[in-house]
């Protein structure tokens, strides 16, 4: 009886691990080559980036309007999920994305969310609405600081909520479009999660009213995939950060990938490659890297 409970505290694990992990990574990373005339921002919304994840990729990229023809280039389109029980939509402050959880299909988005004395506030809610070409009704906080807004913005260019939004049930907050897309990917907004144009418009096709809602700050994510777990650190690069912001040195961020690393590994804690996690974590580029591998395919 004790050699059988052995085995099958031993093989539960390893069953969940690999029954499960294919569903931790979404996305494949790819390489580009740099086109004539092409800006990083034009780069990074074709392939459903914002342009400052892919200049933390790429640190050599000093200004995204002004790049090099045949440079190749990292594009950071593998992401780990956040954790926590995936369902609905679950916005990332942590690494600036948007994951759409339906008919177990996951879509994500890179979004834009409040700036540091509008922060966007984590929590839960639902989906209550969405319109087409919405109004903007422009609230009192914000008409206090930017006066010359009208009271009432019409659909149209000059519509900072773009043609989609959003509703859901935490007062002053929506998902939206943008008429300003390079602010998607940075910390610009008076709170609300803006999306790239095409963006929202195909998340607006697929959320329903009642799907769940779930705001969190993971600056750090551990998932696998296969028999190889794998890191994920982020940072603001210095374009998204708010003018004299403080720069933070990444490796405050250690004892949170230590934490995660723990939970996520189970019984192979003892066979993390910690020099490789702070490694990781010094950089914190946004791109998932391996710190342990058990099975190889």
């Amino acid at each position: 009886m004790k050699s059988y409970l052995y085995l099958l505290i031993f093989f539960i694990p390893y069953f969940s691990l690999f029954s499960n992990s294919i569903d931790d990574i979404v996305g494949t990373s790819r390489i580009y080559t740099i086109k004539k005339g092409q800006t990083l921002i034009d780069i990074s919304r074709k392939y459903n980036l914002a342009f400052p994840e892919v200049m933390l990729s790429n640190p050599d990229i000093k200004d995204p309007w002004v790049l090099k023809e045949g440079k190749i280039i990292k594009l950071p389109s593998r992401h780990i999920l956040p954790s926590g029980k995936r369902e609905g939509i679950i916005i990332n402050k942590g690494d600036l994305r948007a994951y759409f959880f339906k008919n177990e299909n996951v879509y994500t988005f890179p979004i834009g969310i409040g700036r540091a004395n509008w922060d966007t506030p984590i929590g839960y809610a639902k989906v209550t609405g969405k319109r087409k070409n919405p109004y903007w009704t422009v609230p009192k906080s914000i008409l206090e600081e930017e006066p010359d807004w009208p009271n009432v913005v019409k659909p149209g260019p000059d519509n900072p909520l773009g043609t989609r939004a959003i509703y859901f049930s935490m007062p002053g907050y929506l998902l939206h479009g943008t008429n300003k897309p390079w602010g998607v990917g940075m910390r610009v907004s008076h709170g609300c999660i803006r999306f790239f144009p095409e963006g929202i418009e195909k998340l607006y096709d697929m959320i329903n009213e009642g799907d769940k809602v779930k705001i969190v700050d993971q600056k750090v994510k551990a998932g696998w995939q296969g028999g190889v777990l794998y890191l994920e650190v982020h940072t603001m690069h210095t374009y998204g950060l708010e003018e004299d912001e403080e720069i933070k040195p990444n490796i405050r961020l250690l004892p949170e990938a230590a934490k995660i690393i723990q939970s996520v590994a189970g019984i192979y804690i003892a066979k993390i490659n910690w020099k490789k996690v702070t490694e990781i974590v010094r950089l914190a580029n946004g791109m998932p890297e391996a710190v342990l591998t058990i099975y190889n395919n």
